[in-house]
């Protein structure tokens, strides 16, 4: 066991049914790194996810987070794992900070602590000004914002996003890229950043590509671009998938 990953997935794989989704797949995510997972709609970036998540159980292979083996030692691995999935599920009739406290009463932190982890969060996601208003009136982007605040309230090590970008515009996806960016860089979370969009790539991240469920590469971009023999994230992305712009950069993809 490699202590210096955050998550080490072992010869997964999954199915819905008879239908295979996830191919054998090997993978390592560095402590403190940011990993960008990208593949097209439909390449199992959100089987992925659900399966880290626990929300469904492995078939076959092993993941460990932080060396916990997620199916045996399962409450000490999730609390590891922060979650914003590619579905929003903020409850719209309430406001910011009860949106923020019923999450923290769900994960069993005391109502002190979890007000003061609350503020600590809602500040990290420049969100502090915010917490009487309802989530109904917050844009696209403060809502995903808010449920970021809300993954880190719980003070998890690894935070694991599935396309968090959807649906929002232009201004509001990159100053979110940006922003998790700074969290990695800042205050050393591990990411797990889940997109088909190649501009959500920056050139210092760590790179896997997964396409039809298996992982075609991985490792840092300048790694990635130098074993493929490219210039761009996208041409790699398009030699590795046999596709021609695939991975959009239209951000209501």
């Amino acid at each position: 066991m490699n202590l210096t990953n955050g998550i080490e997935i072992q010869d997964l794989s999954w199915a819905y049914g008879p239908k295979p989704v996830l191919h054998h797949i090997d993978l390592s995510i560095r402590l403190g790194r940011f990993t960008v997972l990208l593949g097209p709609n439909g390449a199992g970036k959100s089987t992925l996810v659900a399966l880290l998540s626990g929300l469904i159980a492995t078939d076959q292979g092993k993941i460990y987070v932080r060396s916990h083996d997620l199916s045996k030692q399962t409450h000490s691995a999730l609390a590891l794992m922060g979650f914003v999935f590619q579905q929003q599920t903020l409850d719209l009739d309430l406001n910011v900070q009860q949106n923020m406290s019923y999450f923290a009463a769900i994960r069993g932190i005391s109502r002190k602590q979890a007000q003061l982890q609350i503020q600590d969060s809602l500040k990290r996601m420049g969100l502090s000004d915010r917490t009487k208003e309802k989530v109904r009136l917050l844009n696209g982007g403060h809502r995903r914002r808010l449920e970021i605040a809300r993954a880190l309230v719980h003070t998890p090590e690894i935070l694991i996003l599935d396309e968090p970008t959807t649906g929002l515009d232009l201004p509001s996806r990159n100053g979110l890229v940006k922003h998790i960016h700074s969290l990695c860089a800042d205050e050393g979370y591990t990411v797990l950043w889940a997109t088909h969009l190649v501009d959500e790539v920056w050139e210092d991240d760590d790179l896997i590509v997964l396409d039809q469920g298996r992982v075609k590469i991985e490792g840092p971009v300048r790694k990635v671009l130098a074993d493929t023999g490219t210039e761009t994230v996208l041409d790699a992305f398009n030699q590795l998938t046999n596709t021609e712009d695939t991975a959009s950069t239209n951000p209501q993809e």
